[in-house]
């Protein structure tokens, strides 16, 4: 077993995945942005530390206390943040707080490890999304910043060849998590909704998505250990895949972006 940093442990995928990680002998150090979160880690066991993606000073400070506690064998690119709304009425400050913790925080954390696995041999697993193969609408700057993880997974991937650092991406579909609801903050900072020329959408779409409680579950919906599950493989497998698909409509999306015209590819987005 082995030592594996895993990032946005708060909730969802990234505490699943600690929690198993804890389980199969791991030394797990987590990170969550909120204290309470930092203290319910900690109760269990686990090596819990701040970080703000956003933030330099944070993740700087994050990885040096890492390092320093020695070796370190995978990094789990987990944490990151969703923001609904038309891409019309995002403002340029919107778009630069979504980049500058889901991709730019994320590149910065891992680029800063680099050298400790290029010395020691390491993991990388960076958590995308169907997201990040396929636009649907109202969610495009969290799109957007999928789309950039995707590439920059893929080039650091080739790029890391001959050296003792895997690069692996996994791509989630609907998960159980509290996405939607973190969501919500960003949300209401960002997007003036109601003097949109979309405002008539919002209302019957988006708003109820985000506010009222679903009325049934997504049929593909799956719990945040199916993930986990992708995780675990990356992290033990000999020679583990490039990428890894998990629920039906990623598996769909992956296969259809290889294979459909962008006209196909835009109504089968629609269905979502």
């Amino acid at each position: 077993m082995g030592r594996v940093l895993i990032t946005g442990c708060s909730s969802g995928i990234g505490l699943d995945a600690a929690r198993r990680m804890q389980a199969l002998g791991w030394q797990v150090v987590a990170t969550c942005r909120k204290d309470a979160d930092i203290a319910a880690r900690r109760a269990e066991g686990m090596e819990c530390r701040h970080l703000e993606l956003s933030d330099e000073v944070s993740v700087a400070r994050l990885a040096d206390r890492v390092l320093a506690g020695g070796r370190l064998d995978a990094l789990v690119n987990n944490a990151a943040f969703a923001l609904p709304g038309a891409v019309e009425d995002m403002p340029r400050g919107a778009l630069r707080a979504i980049f500058e913790a889901n991709l730019f925080g994320t590149h910065d954390l891992t680029v800063r490890l680099i050298p400790h696995f290029r010395e020691r041999g390491g993991r990388i697993v960076n958590i995308s999304s169907v997201l990040g193969l396929i636009g649907i609408r109202w969610r495009g700057p969290y799109v957007a910043t999928k789309f950039a993880l995707e590439g920059l997974t893929d080039v650091l991937r080739l790029e890391m060849a001959g050296t003792p650092v895997k690069v692996i991406l996994i791509e989630p579909g609907p998960i159980a998590s509290r996405i939607r609801a973190n969501a919500i903050p960003h949300f209401e900072r960002w997007v003036d909704w109601r003097n949109s020329a979309r405002a008539e959408e919002y209302r019957a779409s988006l708003l109820k998505r985000l506010y009222e409680p679903a009325a049934k579950k997504d049929r593909f919906e799956l719990p945040p250990s199916a993930v986990s599950d992708r995780i675990v493989h990356a992290l033990t497998a000999a020679r583990p895949r490039p990428r890894y698909y998990v629920t039906t409509p990623t598996w769909m999306s992956g296969t259809a972006r290889r294979i459909l015209p962008t006209r196909a590819l835009d109504w089968f987005a629609r269905q979502g």
